[in-house]
């Protein structure tokens, strides 16, 4: 099934209208945030007259790390919502200041519109899951645990401190590091050993490789668990690692690889399959968020289909609006595909001019 230029043309005009209601809403007095409303004061125009279409964003200009690292957090929640139970979830802080995102139930509808691209037949509905993955303050623990409540089961959570294991890899405490690898590993044997019919996993593909050595060990298998749905994520995902997981680890188990963080939320990917080369080509849930694939040197340039650039993310939802930011990952631009009729990316790694000082970790 091809897209007709059609489908992407329509694609286009719902988000620059998303565009103009999510602008209005931030830069409206009465319902934005202090950020944003402050923001207007030095931008010398009314951005909900003058921003019409996501290409108007560009006048807003590119939107700055630093923006979010610190407080006052409530500077980011909009009027609308000052007396609703705001949640602060964070992202980094192996160095310095952490990066905060405030939450109202964005984590909540990123999630369900996520279920609904989860085949049934491995994912059944009613079944209890694992979380095997980062804790603490991360969105992500709360967010797959919605998942599971909202398809109808329970989630069983394991602890794990991802700075601490940046932590470990950066001054080369190997043994330590194995440790509490194992540690983490431990709590999720023991779970899936108790008994609670767990058919669903939320895992790293690191975490994921080290699971299945440790039931080998055993004597056993991801397979032999009862798991039969797999929901992984993080920048370790590669063509390599998914042609390895469906080889040696998996026997059969449906893996799907996700691509998403606290500031985006979850981006999709189309079906991997060995006739291409277990390629992961990553959509971005338009129109709450838009992913680019951009000149390293100019932002404002996309390049062409099949290029490498760096990653470019914009959230518009009515919770948080940050347009034109600039990730550490880099990419390829892929072209639309019949379930998502807007760009994606393909090949996602850390950022080649931050790679050096990147320390993955867990992920």
């Amino acid at each position: 099934m091809t897209l007709s230029k059609e489908e992407i043309h329509n694609a286009h005009k719902r988000l620059d209208t998303h565009v103009r209601e999510t602008v209005s809403w931030h830069f409206n007095p009465e319902t934005g945030c202090p950020f944003w409303l402050e923001r207007a004061k030095t931008l010398g125009f009314d951005p909900r007259k003058e921003v019409q279409s996501f290409d108007d964003l560009k006048k807003l200009g590119l939107f700055e790390d630093e923006w979010l690292r610190g407080g006052p957090v409530r500077r980011w929640v909009p009027r609308a919502f000052a007396n609703k139970p705001i949640y602060v979830f964070e992202t980094g802080g192996t160095t310095g200041i952490p990066k905060t995102r405030i939450n109202i139930d964005d984590f909540r509808t990123d999630y369900e519109m996520f279920s609904d691209t989860l085949p049934e037949k491995y994912f059944p509905k009613g079944s209890n899951w694992l979380m095997l993955g980062p804790s603490g303050p991360r969105r992500l623990r709360l967010a797959v645990e919605h998942l599971c409540q909202y398809r109808g089961g329970i989630c069983f959570c394991v602890d794990l401190d991802p700075r601490w294991v940046v932590k470990l890899i950066k001054k080369g405490w190997m043994e330590h590091l194995n440790a509490y690898k194992d540690h983490v590993i431990e709590q999720a044997l023991t779970v899936l050993k108790a008994g609670h019919d767990i058919k669903c996993l939320f895992t790293t593909p690191k975490l994921l490789e080290s699971l299945a050595n440790a039931l080998e060990k055993q004597g056993s298998s991801i397979k032999e668990t009862g798991i039969t749905g797999i929901f992984s994520g993080g920048t370790e995902f590669t063509p390599q690692f998914t042609r390895f997981a469906v080889e040696e680890l998996l026997q059969g188990v449906y893996m799907t690889p996700t691509y998403g963080n606290t500031l985006m939320g979850l981006a999709c990917s189309k079906p991997v399959t060995a006739e291409d080369g277990y390629k992961i080509t990553y959509y971005a849930p338009q129109p709450r968020a838009v992913v680019q694939v951009v000149d390293f040197d100019n932002p404002d340039k996309l390049v062409e289909y099949g290029q490498t650039g760096r990653v470019m993310l914009t959230t518009l939802t009515k919770e948080f609006f940050m347009p034109r930011f600039r990730e550490r990952d880099e990419g390829e631009r892929e072209p639309p595909y019949e379930k998502f009729p807007w760009d994606g990316v393909s090949g996602v790694r850390p950022f080649h001019g931050f790679a050096a000082t990147t320390t993955v970790g867990v992920y």
